[in-house]
């Protein structure tokens, strides 16, 4: 019987061989004998290494946060002229004190060694020294009044030499401020010195230029000022500043 006969079926072709899998492919082997296994964890079930111990404080420890994690409140506070102040307010009144003796020494120095009006020059056609009574304020302003003065401002540098010093003692500033605070103090003392002793105030300092003259002043008169200036530049620092800040 042929392979034409329709009477038989045509025979199946035997089934062909699997291909190997890849994991056929590349079998496992044992490691050879005496070769080192994988790698284990130190710790691990198997490993001859003990697992490294760590200390207390380690575990405990918290993490230190990033520098942006830092809440506001703890960061630096802005540094403003407040910030510099001394701890103490002994320096500016030994300030003070040093500024009422050399202010009077001066004082009693010109009235042993001078007469009324008399003059020396120093600098000749601009300096004198002289020794001249203001019964007004700081340079003769209302000296040619009457008697009435004297005790008004003798009133006024009692009230404000008390106001200085319990700024100086209570409310502390700038070292600017403070030794403004000094000045003003031993100013004010020294000439509320002259008005409760003798009855108005010793000046002796006298600038001049032809027939014009500034009015004699004295040493109290100059740590008036200086301390009146220190004050206000102290002020507009404290307002730039602010400024800057907002």
């Amino acid at each position: 019987m042929t392979a034409s006969d329709p009477g038989h079926p045509d025979p199946i072709p035997p089934p062909r061989p699997a291909s190997p899998s890849r994991a056929q492919a590349r079998p496992v082997t044992a490691p050879p004998a005496g070769s080192p296994g994988p790698a284990l964890a130190p710790g691990a079930p198997g490993s001859d290494q003990p697992e490294a111990r760590r200390s207390p404080a380690h575990d405990t420890m918290p993490p230190t946060p990033l520098r942006d994690d830092l809440p506001a409140a703890e960061a630096a506070p802005a540094v403003s002229v407040d910030d510099t102040a001394s701890g103490s307010s002994w320096p500016y009144l030994l300030l003070a004190l040093f500024m009422i003796v050399l202010d009077q020494v001066t004082k009693y120095l010109v009235i042993d060694h001078f007469e009324y009006a008399e003059r020396m020059p120093v600098i000749p056609g601009f300096f004198d020294l002289t020794l001249l009574y203001n019964p007004g304020a700081a340079f003769s302003f209302l000296a040619d009044h009457g008697g009435w003065q004297r005790w008004f401002f003798t009133l006024i540098a009692v009230v404000v030499s008390g106001l200085l010093v319990t700024m100086l003692v209570r409310h502390r500033g700038s070292t600017m401020f403070n030794t403004a605070i000094g000045l003003v103090l031993g100013g004010a003392i020294g000439n509320l010195i002259d008005r409760l002793l003798l009855g108005h105030v010793t000046d002796f300092l006298l600038f001049h230029h032809g027939s014009w003259a500034f009015p004699a002043f004295n040493v109290a008169d100059c740590a008036i000022t200086i301390g009146a200036v220190l004050w206000i530049l102290d002020e507009v620092l404290q307002t730039l500043q602010t400024r800057r800040a907002s």
